[in-house]
């Protein structure tokens, strides 16, 4: 957290106890210092006996130093801190407090360079991931045992952590594939059935992910067509997406295709979303907000079927857009998909 300090252009970049020597360490901003604010410190309410804490509002009288504040405006609605969020009114109580989120997520739309070029990476790595961990599963392996190879791979090929959303999922068989957000458990992995992989990487705070099924042994036939067709529609549907287009016509050729080869019952959502500092963020496109494809979005499209009689399944891949089109980023589906399933 960082909040602008009462002198023009300084900033107090904003530490919990415990990470305050981090802070320091890290902090290269150019005429700025780092506090200690126990609001931002351990979420349990741990109380630690270190000098020179500040409090959120003797911050705020800093900031506002005499000054007439008109508006604020604050990011996070879904997880402001109230009790900061209290000081803040106390402080600052005739100022509108305005909710920017729509501003900041915007601002977060349009990829720069850089940032590009730390989702590269991203989508490499998980890529990479993909291709080195699922050969190596197993009958008999648990739901855990997964999980824990894919955390052991991509902390070797250099990710920070797993993607900022979820932990690996490996939901096997028909019931627990069918639950969308799920915790891994130990039950075993049968020759078969379904396996519905979930896993993304965490990299410089950007993320990459996919999603892909897998199915051990022999294939039973109707698991073939239902994933070759989630496969060719998410493909029917990407070359739609370029600069220019509404999301509508990406959503509405994904459904169409569904309908044609008797799969849309079992699709509860044809899902478009934004990515980069967290797996799923703003924007979300939708058949009804018909927001424009741009250049430079990072964009994940996941193909969701749900509720067959044997299982569900994603399939799930980053894409870029560039000024010719969307780029299919992470590669482990489009090599893989069609011999496995194909």
């Amino acid at each position: 957290m960082h909040y602008t300090h009462a002198e023009e252009g300084k900033v107090t970049v904003c530490s919990g106890q415990a990470s305050y020597d981090y802070c320091l360490v890290k902090n290269v901003l150019p005429d700025s210092e780092t506090a200690i604010l126990p609001e931002i410190g351990e979420v349990s309410g741990f109380e630690y006996n270190t000098e020179g804490q500040l409090d959120f509002e003797e911050l705020f009288r800093k900031i506002k130093n005499g000054r007439e504040i008109k508006k604020i405006g604050i990011i996070g609605r879904l997880i402001f801190p109230s009790i900061i969020y209290g000081k803040l009114r106390k402080v600052f109580p005739d100022a509108e407090i305005a909710d920017i989120d729509d501003i900041h997520y915007a601002q977060r739309m349009l990829k720069s360079k850089a940032e590009i070029e730390c989702l590269k990476v991203n989508w490499s790595m998980v890529s990479k991931m993909f291709e080195n961990v699922v050969p190596e599963i197993k009958t008999g392996m648990t739901e855990l045992t997964v999980q824990g190879m894919f955390e052991s791979e991509m902390l070797n090929l250099g990710a920070e952590s797993y993607v900022q959303a979820f932990a690996p999922m490996v939901a096997t068989g028909r019931e627990n594939s069918y639950i969308s957000m799920c915790r891994n458990t130990d039950r075993k992995i049968a020759e078969s059935e379904i396996i519905n992989l979930a896993a993304g990487v965490c990299y410089e705070g950007y993320n990459g992910i996919i999603c892909s099924p897998l199915v051990l042994g022999n294939i039973p036939q109707k698991i073939k067509s239902a994933v070759m067709c989630a496969y060719d529609a998410l493909n029917h549907a990407s070359v739609l997406m370029k600069p220019g287009v509404t999301c509508d016509v990406v959503l509405n050729a994904y459904t169409d295709y569904l309908t044609k080869y008797g799969y849309i019952d079992y699709c509860p959502y044809g899902s478009l979303h934004s990515t980069g500092m967290l797996e799923c963020e703003a924007p979300v496109f939708s058949v009804n907000n018909k927001r424009t494809i741009q250049e430079n979005m990072a964009i994940c499209i996941d193909a969701y079927f749900k509720g067959m009689e044997w299982g569900s399944f994603r399939v799930e891949d980053c894409y870029l857009i560039t000024q010719n089109g969307a780029r299919r980023m992470t590669t482990y589906n489009d090599k893989v998909l069609p011999e496995i399933f194909g």
